[in-house]
């Protein structure tokens, strides 16, 4: 597998931020990880997706009513991915281990893997962001093509026209392809996958049949087929939609930048890791109270990839010791005022990717 070094020596800046934030919670006297706001926000979350699941299935409202729950529903299970699962999976949910991991397991019973998510997000994509060949968030596709190193192919230059039904597609590929994929060749993208434990074989297999059972097989039975394969892609279209869009809105935007590295090679990064993630990385709204509540704090992405064990809860305030110090050490600190415009950068990024590379170069030249 490739290998990447960072140039840690010159660390100046993470150890400058990393003190004044530690400052922040012990003059404060508050833990890092969850507190109320995230126990309170858990308990709405999964009673209402428990709610409108248990509707679908035992009042079976009219299907006009049916379908809004189900894409209703599938918008619930995104927000319970950002704001319990994602902390969870961190450590940074609440300071008792055993809690993080059955939080954590409610991205199995989403249908995924809180296995193979632990290394495909908190190890290749935190600490290679945006390294093309090693951060599997970004990893090259036929489908589209995210950054330049990619090879292009003829369908890229209309891929900003179909994005949205990709997206709108993800998790069905996520949970039925690409998890199986990862546990047969043991391989996440170019790494290889940790071994699985007889636990977490059982754990695998039982959550994918649960799933099976309650998303298809009950709901089949209960509904009949058509109407539950329309429920199911309305479902998954907003999941997807969801969960998709406010992570490509992290990363692949006009502010953040990429590195590639090829298979066997070892690189050298002139940067230290902190101020890499500074540089590929980008937030949004900020100021929005309600979508920090629904994206689970992730539109204070800048501060999520400096500090993973903090609980998203306490971004809005570490923000502004992360932005001073960026400005102190003459670093960028990239955000868009609001998602709206975050999404509109996103798909001005991914219409310009799927330009031939011989354009993209002469407009490279011409600026």
């Amino acid at each position: 597998m490739p290998k990447l070094i960072f140039s840690n020596q010159n660390n100046e800046f993470f150890i400058s931020l990393k003190k004044a934030v530690d400052a922040y919670f012990e003059q404060n006297n508050i833990k890092k990880t969850g507190d109320w706001r995230l126990f309170s926000k858990t308990i709405i979350l999964i009673v209402s997706a428990i709610a409108i699941y248990s509707v679908l299935i035992f009042v079976q409202p009219g299907y006009a009513v049916a379908l809004l729950l189900c894409g209703l529903l599938g918008f619930n299970l995104a927000s319970i991915g950002f704001s319990v699962m994602h902390d969870a999976n961190h450590g940074s949910y609440c300071t008792k281990p055993w809690l993080n991991d059955l939080m954590g397991l409610s991205m199995n019973f989403m249908g995924a893997s809180s296995y193979f998510w632990k290394q495909k997000h908190n190890i290749l994509h935190h600490t290679y962001t945006n390294i093309d060949g090693l951060d599997d968030d970004i990893a090259k596709s036929p489908i589209i093509r995210q950054c330049e190193s990619q090879r292009w192919v003829p369908a890229h230059k209309v891929q900003h026209l179909y994005l949205l039904p990709i997206y709108a597609l993800s998790t069905i590929f996520w949970l039925f392809i690409m998890d199986f994929t990862k546990y047969f060749k043991r391989k996440i993208y170019t790494t290889d996958a940790w071994k699985l434990s007889t636990r977490n074989h059982v754990i695998f297999w039982a959550t994918k049949i649960l799933y099976v059972f309650f998303y298809m097989v009950l709901p089949i039975m209960l509904w009949g087929f058509l109407p539950w394969l329309v429920g199911f892609f309305m479902f998954h279209a907003f999941m997807g939609l969801t969960l998709s869009i406010v992570f490509q809105l992290a990363h692949v935007v006009e502010n953040t930048e990429f590195d590639t590295i090829a298979l066997d090679e070892t690189k050298h990064i002139e940067t230290a890791w902190a101020e890499h993630q500074i540089k590929t990385t980008s937030n949004f709204a900020m100021n929005n109270k309600v979508i920090s509540w629904f994206v689970g704090g992730l539109n204070f992405q800048i501060e999520h990839h400096l500090f993973p064990k903090v609980s998203h809860v306490h971004y809005p305030a570490i923000s502004k010791i992360v932005a001073e110090k960026c400005k102190e050490f003459n670093l960028p600190y990239n955000y868009f005022p609001t998602m709206s415009g975050a999404f509109l950068s996103h798909l001005r990024v991914m219409k310009w990717l799927g330009k031939k590379p011989a354009l993209l170069q002469q407009q490279l030249h011409a600026a």
